[in-house]
């Protein structure tokens, strides 16, 4: 029988580039195919249809039938709709297909439109322009299928709640080799936000709204109610927190954006009750008889308390100081204004230390605050032994580039012993510092960089004892190549200047060595000494490292590193001094932990092992 002039209509049967198939049968071997004709990913799309395919349950001319079936679904993806296939059963569960892929469709005419306020909307526009295939291209189903989801997702997203499809054509003509592709989107109206209402603070409502980053009358977007729920949580107030649009559209009651659960859709119907689902087409009938008339869309945040009261203990160990405890006591709300408090008591061998933080949010609460640090530490370490108690007034700002700037004036008591040289001293003064932390992922990151610049300075006109100038620098970057290559680089640096040393109390001197400072020496045993050959700090710092790590298998990573170094008063290059090692990496349930082995350069047959556990930032 002759070819026959035919139109065929490929909407809502198209299928996608590759078919998941699950094996129907735990004992069964999957059809071996051995394919000519064909290649790359015609061929592979090919085989991930005859994946599960057993031979055994189909009769010779059922087995050739479903396989002919199969291979023709597989090609037509490609635009290839009249293959030659010859095929033959040359085994149990093999078959052998000679394929004739025969002409390509091609596209003769390609119609893409989107109507409604979306034909302005600059991400619509961007994925028609971005659309891979033109008239004169071979015809292939998956873009065109990528298209429709991308319309549909970008209008949940967006906020065009009454989107629709009045035209959705994928018309192929084989006998012509030709195909003619129409789609026709019509957004209707984008929605905006409309009236927040939050239930369930126990904080004023006005604070929380002033975090949020949108005003009534704002075109909606999802992407900004999931900020607004991200802000309110990471604030510490709340244990749930739940932001949501209230869906009052005729789309709610329509199916899904196709490709089932769509994300964008899942976070913006999660909280709305089940209900019946109407068809596209009575969807699209039932808009075009009633348009909203109202498009801003309120929307209901829903907040828990957290626990008034948390607490956290901590058990370690690191080299530097041997075992160590840590107690924590939270308060993250104490008042109706947000305002908290945190404790944390902290004991090793060779420190013990006491502090508390009351934070007062001011508009922005997480980026604005004043902030009231107390504590007292308590030191007694080889040349070191010292009690200092503080307090500390700051206010803290945090920009959009995520740099911190904080201002604080400080107040110290110090009495201590310093290489056999003992004092007390009252120190005021005020510094300002600028920080910034960026990781991900943050448990170990791959990629990662904190720098951290202070400035403090100390005078006898408003009653210190010491007069000073103190600057300290920190850069420590995180880059990784491939996913098995990790590279870490630090450089820390600070300087004192006086004219009176000796008043300067070891907690504002200089010490270098140990495990996150320069390896193969103990810690904070790197400094200028005195006649007797005792530590006494130093006025300038200067530490360095650069350490390759490689992946070994799953979460572990073997280690080298070379580290530079030292405390000094007036430094030269002979000065430093140089550490260099091997080491393991385990990133366990409860963080990375660090085991080293480092060779002192200056110490010919001295070797020092550091273990610690947390992040390098």
């Amino acid at each position: 029988m002759g070819r026959q002039r035919r139109w065929t209509s490929a909407t809502g049967r198209t299928v996608l580039v590759v078919l998941p198939l699950l094996y129907a049968s735990h004992g069964a071997w999957a059809l071996e195919a051995n394919i000519t004709g064909v290649s790359d990913e015609v061929e592979s799309n090919i085989q991930a249809y005859l994946q599960n395919v057993e031979a055994e349950q189909y009769t010779e001319a059922r087995l050739e039938g479903e396989v002919r079936q199969r291979t023709e679904e597989a090609m037509r993806v490609y635009g290839y709709y009249e293959p030659d296939i010859t095929f033959e059963h040359t085994g149990d569960e093999r078959v052998s297909l000679e394929i004739e892929p025969g002409p390509q469709i091609e596209i003769e005419i390609l119609s893409i439109n989107v109507e409604g306020d979306a034909s302005n909307d600059p991400p619509f526009q961007q994925a028609i322009e971005d659309f891979p295939l033109e008239e004169g291209d071979a015809l292939r189903h998956a873009p065109w299928e990528r298209l429709r989801g991308q319309f549909s997702g970008l209008a949940i997203e967006r906020g065009y709640f009454d989107w629709g499809f009045t035209d959705r054509r994928m018309e192929v003509r084989p006998y012509l080799q030709s195909a003619r592709l129409y789609m026709n989107f019509d957004s209707g109206p984008r929605y905006q936000f409309g009236k927040t209402s939050i239930t369930g603070s126990h904080i004023e409502i006005d604070r929380l709204l002033r975090i949020q980053p949108f005003e009534r009358g704002d075109p909606y977007l999802a992407q900004t109610l999931a900020d607004y729920n991200q802000s309110l949580s990471e604030t510490g107030w709340f244990s749930s927190v739940s932001v949501r649009p209230r869906l009052e559209t005729a789309q709610e009651l329509a199916m899904s954006p196709s490709g089932g659960g769509d994300a964008w859709w899942s976070e913006a119907t999660a909280s709305q009750p089940e209900r019946p689902r109407v068809t596209g087409a009575a969807l699209t009938s039932a808009l075009s008889i009633n348009k909203p008339s109202d498009t801003q869309l309120p929307i209901d945040v829903s907040v828990e308390p957290a626990d008034r009261h948390q607490f956290e203990v901590g058990i370690g160990y690191a080299t530097d100081v041997g075992p160590r405890l840590r107690f924590g006591w939270e308060q993250p709300w104490i008042n109706r204004y947000g305002h908290s408090l945190d404790h944390d008591l902290y004991v090793s061998s060779p420190e013990q230390r006491f502090t508390g933080v009351y934070n007062v949010p001011l508009e922005d609460p997480l980026r604005d605050s004043y902030r009231l640090q107390y504590g007292i530490r308590n030191i007694d370490d080889s040349d070191t032994q010292s009690l200092e108690g503080t307090v500390e007034v700051a206010r803290r700002w945090e920009f959009d580039n995520d740099w911190v700037q904080t201002l604080y004036f400080r107040t110290t008591y110090e009495d201590f012993e310093q290489g056999g040289d003992a004092d007390q001293v009252w120190l005021f003064y005020p510094g300002i510092q600028w920080s910034r932390t960026r990781t991900r992922p943050q448990r170990f990151p791959l990629w990662g960089d904190r720098q951290q610049l202070s400035l403090e300075y100390s005078d006898k006109v408003w009653g210190s004892d010491a007069q000073f100038t103190r600057v300290t620098a920190d850069t420590e970057w995180i880059r990784t190549i491939g996913n098995d290559n990790r590279f870490l680089a630090r450089v820390s640096l600070g300087a004192i200047e006086t004219d009176d040393f000796a008043k300067i109390p070891p907690s504002l001197r200089f010490f270098a060595g140990g495990d996150r400072s320069v390896r193969g020496y103990s810690y904070e045993s790197l400094s200028p000494r005195n006649e007797e050959g005792r530590l006494r700090g130093g006025q300038q710092l200067l530490t360095s490292t650069l350490e390759y790590q490689r992946r070994v298998t799953g979460d572990w990573w073997a280690a080298t590193f070379v580290d530079n170094g030292n405390a000094f008063d007036n430094w030269g290059p002979n000065d430093l001094k140089t550490g260099a090692g091997a080491g393991v990496r385990w990133v366990s349930p409860v963080g990375p932990i660090r085991f080293d082995i480092a060779h002192p350069f200056d110490h010919e047959d001295d070797w020092r092992l550091h273990f610690s556990i947390g992040p390098e930032f």
